[in-house]
């Protein structure tokens, strides 16, 4: 029945973003608060030779990832191949070092490689269900001294926002930052809000437990 709904979950985003990879770029800017932010932090202390982006979309992260870290093998994953052709053309200047993945996080990528950062954008909370299993991938998948790192919706106090949110396949009811402290140890936490505290953001950087 779970495998079921994953699989069904997995086509309706993907049917989603056929539509809406044409209109990405140009419309999630005004929610995806502190991508950028998360990434300089990251690079005050660490340089990963090997990177995965789960849910690259249209490769906005991994260009950015691309320029921060400019000797990294870089990888995007994503169940979109319409988002993933528009990541292609906007790493053709890095295609050398580039990797794409059209599947799910449910199993390992790395397979004998692991990253040593795996970071998520705004993907983790639309995985409904399986953000718990990307969570255990991403653990698998994570070399013993990488970190992962997430930036995502959080909550809401308004229940029609959140409702409205479902309908674009987001869950926003503070469930990830339980998933991810249970998993990993935490290097830092913020959690900010977003217009003007409709619903707030957050941003975690864990490492795996000793």
């Amino acid at each position: 029945m779970k495998e079921s709904k994953e699989r069904e979950t997995h086509e309706s985003l993907a049917g989603y973003y056929r539509l809406h990879s044409k209109i990405y770029d140009l419309t999630r800017w005004s929610f995806l608060f502190g991508r950028t932010s998360l990434v300089q932090r990251i690079a005050t202390d660490k340089s990963p030779g090997r990177i995965l982006e789960v849910g690259c979309g249209t490769g906005t992260n991994l260009a950015g990832l691309a320029r921060t870290f400019p000797t990294a093998e870089l990888h995007g994953l994503d169940l979109s191949e319409d988002m993933l052709q528009k990541a292609r053309r906007k790493l053709a200047a890095h295609e050398a070092r580039t990797h794409f993945h059209h599947q799910a996080y449910n199993e390992l990528v790395g397979r004998g490689h692991p990253f040593d950062l795996i970071l998520f954008s705004y993907s983790l909370s639309m995985f409904n269900p399986g953000w718990d299993l990307a969570l255990d991938v991403a653990g698998e998948d994570l070399a013993e001294n990488g970190i992962v790192a997430i930036v995502d919706f959080h909550d809401t106090p308004f229940g029609l926002f959140a409702k409205w949110m479902a309908l674009h396949h987001v869950r926003l009811d503070g469930h990830l930052l339980e998933g991810l402290r249970a998993r990993f140890k935490p290097l830092y936490e913020h959690t900010g809000a977003a217009w003007l505290g409709v619903w707030k953001y957050f941003q975690f950087i864990g490492k795996k437990p000793n």
